[in-house]
Order: structure tokens, then sequence, then C-alpha cells
């Protein structure tokens, strides 16, 4: 392993998206954010989309910006997909997660296949828009009939990028028409819920190449694109600065995966029954976790607040909210109620006044209840992944945006009663870029040696916990049925 490489990570976000450039050699790694542009939902045919070829502009500029690279990777959120015809043209905008078309659609997916049945195939937890729920929701529309090719979206950029059609099976874990057991596409299960089989392409795995860069994009040359962990999360979790297997995680940003690496999937009752999920990670692991609706309800206050007019300074709220009495409220951070985009402040309201709360007074008392309720989630989600997986936990590392929320990562460390280390922020362009740089032989074989270099790179803050667990059993009895 001689030499450096430089690499280009495209990191898509549900909000925002970005390219990285990195320099990765034996002694370390350098990250440098090179651009940076909006993720905008546009509205049309009366359905919430992601804007594709604006997306893809963006990421064609941002790699421009990059330079000269050896490699390019791509990842993004899960679950949404764009439908290709038979020529490769996409056929329309893919609609958004949050979209309402799938109310009341999983109810009908579990009619032909029974709960036990669907997580004894796919280990996913009953989400209403996962990927299943989504193609039953559209299986009569024009787009799905005049379909050839389905591609999730960071294989929809990847095949605009090199012509080349596939499915990397991180992000394909995602869909709940994967089995989880052999890795493979769950044919069986696509036919009982009348989904066609032959729209999904063949699938790849995280460090394969998928092709080089087309000439028509004009660039100066081929640049292979490598399949990173496409799913942000597999991404994020290989850029956990862990020293043992004895950890747990929270991938915290719009979304709060939280959960444990493990090799084998966990596919119990019980592990059902508490709403686990098992995704597949990078070199065959198993990212058994929980989805927890994370720091959109921060984001979708913060918007509402500034659409009414009001100047909202985050950093100054989160320190006027630390200064506020805790556990006046707490929700449950995954009420449906707060999946849509909305008036989130009035919902959080709404939700403390049917448990039987006082509804929060003003901002930094909305604040609060969010960051409370987000580290009790945080608590309940790490508590089950251990009894449930029997993986033993001595610290929960937080990476993603939530690193930087200090409060939110003190109060995890409260509510969980284990030290929490924060950081990187930046986990799932490092876990791209990391995965890039061993398939081109400048980084260590396994994921033990990339998160050194993590660690060494980007050493974590660490959060002791403060003895106030009874609080946090008290706060969660507020919420138990």
């Amino acid at each position: 392993m001689t030499g450096a490489v430089t690499v280009a990570a495209v990191d898509l976000g549900a909000s925002s998206a970005r390219v990285m450039r990195a320099r990765v050699s034996a002694s370390g790694l350098e990250l440098a954010e090179v651009a940076r542009f909006d993720n905008v939902p546009v509205t049309s045919d009366g359905a919430l989309r992601w804007d594709a070829p604006r997306l893809f502009r963006g990421v064609l500029d941002g790699l421009r910006a990059a330079g000269p690279v050896d490699s390019i990777g791509v990842d993004s959120w899960g679950v949404d997909y764009g439908l290709c015809d038979g020529d490769g043209r996409l056929l329309e905008n893919p609609v958004h997660y949050r979209d309402r078309r799938t109310d009341g659609v999983l109810a009908q997916v579990l009619e032909r296949v029974p709960p036990a049945d669907l997580y004894a195939t796919t280990g996913l937890q009953l989400l209403p828009f996962n990927t299943i729920v989504q193609l039953v929701a559209a299986r009569d529309t024009a787009a799905m009939a005049a379909a050839r090719t389905l591609l999730l979206i960071p294989d929809l950029m990847t095949y605009w990028l090199t012509g080349v059609t596939g499915a990397e099976r991180t992000n394909a874990s995602t869909t709940q028409l994967l089995d989880v057991r052999t890795g493979a596409w769950a044919t069986d299960l696509m036919t009982r819920v009348g989904i066609r089989p032959e729209l999904f392409p063949a699938l790849r795995e995280a460090g394969s190449t998928v092709g080089g860069l087309r000439p028509a994009l004009g660039f100066d040359r081929a640049v292979p694109v490598t399949a990173v962990g496409s799913h942000d999360t597999a991404s994020a979790v290989v850029g956990v600065p862990a020293v043992s297997p004895r950890f747990a995680y929270v991938s915290c940003g719009t979304w709060s995966l939280a959960g444990v690496e493990l090799d084998a999937p966990v596919l119990s009752a019980e592990s059902r029954a508490a709403n686990f999920t098992n995704e597949v990670g990078v070199d065959g692991t198993i990212r058994y976790l929980r989805n927890i609706m994370g720091l959109w309800l921060l984001q979708e206050c913060v918007r509402t607040w500034r659409e009414a007019g009001h100047a909202v300074d985050l950093p100054a709220l989160l320190a006027q909210a630390a200064t506020v009495a805790p556990f006046a409220a707490v929700v449950d951070a995954n009420d449906p109620a707060f999946l849509p985009p909305g008036d989130m402040p009035a919902r959080i309201g709404a939700a403390c006044t049917r448990t039987g709360q006082p509804a929060p007074a003003g901002p930094a008392e909305t604040v609060r209840c969010i960051v409370d309720s987000l580290a009790l989630a945080h608590r309940n989600a790490v508590a089950d992944a251990q009894r449930l997986s029997g993986r033993v936990v001595d610290v929960v590392h937080i990476v993603g945006g939530g690193a930087r929320n200090a409060l939110l990562c003190q109060l995890t460390a409260d509510a969980c009663g284990l030290p929490v280390d924060a950081g990187p922020q930046e986990a799932t362009a490092l876990g791209n870029v990391l995965v890039q740089a061993r398939a081109l032989g400048r980084a260590g074989p396994d994921l033990i040696a990339l998160r050194a270099l993590v660690r060494a790179g980007a050493p974590p803050r660490r959060y002791e916990p403060r003895g106030t667990s009874p609080a946090w059993a008290a706060a969660a009895n507020r919420l138990s049925p």
C-alpha cells in the first residue's frame, strides 16, 4: 500500500447534497467539501417529487469543481427510485418518500404478505414509505406500465455517470424486497404483491468497479466509478471511529438510525415486535437498527418559524433550550403525524396535549421537548438492540450532523447511561471515500483498518453520562401504551 489517491465522494442528502474531495494514503486522509447544493423537492402531477435532473446537474458541477480524481462514489438516502423505459430514459421524476400516495397502502401489502412472512424474508421494520409500499401504490400508473428498469437514487446517478445499470446491495436492502438471508432479490415476494421482478437490475457489491465516466459528459478521462455503501447510513457506519465491536451507533441527521453492527440478521418474533430492521452493511455486515424521525423535527420547526417571519439563530436557541427544565414534555419521535412537511411546532404541541402533558410555551421549550424526546428514542433503541441481539455495548457513537449538537449528545449519554463519542460529522463522506480508497489499494483490508484512519484523522469528542437514569425511565413511562 504505497502512494496516495484522490477520490470524489458524491453524498446526496434529503435536504442538501455535496461533493467531497479526499486524498487518502497509508498515513491518513484529507477531506474537503468542494460543492454543496440544495436538494429541493418539486410538486408535479399532484405528487411531491425529487428533481433528479437538477440533482444530477449539481453532481456534475461538483465533480468538475473536484478536479482530477482517481475514482468517484455515490451515496444517498434509501427507498426512493426512478423508473426508466427500454431506452434507459427516466419516465418521470422520482416520487418523494414523504408524498401522501402511500397513506394506507402498507395495510394492502400486509393483506397479501403477513407481517411475520415479510419480516422472515426481509428483516425490515414496517415503515409506510418503504419501496415495497411505494411500488404497490404506483402499481397501476402509466409510468409503471412503461417501465423496464427500476433504479434506486444512487444507482440512477451512477447509471447517468457510466451508462451501466445495477443495484448496490446496501441500498437494495432498504427496499423490503431483498432477501436478507440470501442477499438476493426476493422475487417470490415481489410476485405476491404484484411487482414485476424483471424491473430489478443485477446486484453489485460495495467496492466493485461499475464503469468509467461516459465521454459525453465532457470530462478529460474515463474516471472509474466505484460502488460504495450507497445507502448513506451504510457509508456512515463505515465511518464510525470504533475501536472494538462493542459499540452502538446513532447516525444522526434528518433521520436518526440507531443500532449495532452484527455479522448476521436477527429475525426473531421479538425483533419484529420491536420494529427493528436488518439492513445490509459493507463487507456483509448487518446494520441492526431502528429508524427514528431524527432532526427532521427540529428542521421543520425552524422552517416553520422562519416562514412566520421569526429570526431563528439555531445555536442560540439550543443554548436557551439547555436552560429549560428537562422532561416538561416528551413525545414519540416516530409519531406518524410528524412524517409529512408542515407546521411541526403545532403538531408537537398537539401530541403533548394528547398525552396529557403541557404543550411547549415557546421555541426554546419546543426545542427542549425535541432533544429530550430524541435522546429518549436513542436510549430505547440502544437498549432494545442489545437485548434483542445479545451484543453488549460499551459506548455510543453519534456521527453525522447531530454530532454538532452538544445538547443532544450529552442528553443521549445521560439517557443511555453510556459514554457518547461524537463525530465525525462527515462520517458518510468518509465511509464513501474509504471504500473507494480500499478498492484502489490505498487503505487497509477490513473495517477495523478503515475506522483506524477515521479515528486518527477526526478524534471524537466524548460526553460522559450524568446520573439521571430514573428520570429517563419516568419520562419513557409517559409514552408507554
